[in-house]
């Protein structure tokens, strides 16, 4: 298992800027959807996503990732060979904010999965919660 990469230092105090520094990139983003939505937890489910990332990329948004505090990396028990992956309580509460993209991108934008947007905006609550409970139960 990598070791714990320190947080790198940022260019100011400013909160957006945070999280552009964490977040602002299409992969880290679609790696917290993948997890989020779809369960991932594995570096091949990761690879396999339709979006096509790239195994340097993919291990660079991972390690920053764990670095920011937002997933962890643990070796599976069953083959110490590979390392699950798991959102923290950080990554998380992303769960509103990647919600609310995905609403503000299906209101302004043709877009696809339009069954996860109807069910986004029938009861967003009982959406947030279903995602807290997935990762709770681990």
């Amino acid at each position: 298992m990598a070791r714990k990469k320190s947080a790198p230092k940022r260019r100011s105090g400013c909160p957006l800027n945070a999280s552009v520094e964490m977040l602002g990139d299409r992969w880290s983003l679609l790696i917290i959807r993948d997890m989020m939505l779809r369960g991932f937890r594995s570096y091949k489910e990761f690879l396999e996503c339709y979006e096509g990332i790239a195994t340097n990329i993919l291990a660079d948004r991972l390690s920053k990732l764990q670095a920011y505090g937002i997933v962890a990396a643990e070796r599976d028990p069953g083959d110490a060979r590979k390392i699950t992956y798991s959102l923290t309580a950080k990554g998380i509460d992303l769960a509103p904010v990647l919600t609310e993209m995905v609403l503000w991108a299906a209101a302004h934008e043709d877009t696809g999965n339009q069954a996860l947007v109807r069910q986004m905006r029938a009861d967003k609550r009982k959406f947030l919660a279903g995602v807290r409970r997935r990762w709770a139960a681990g």
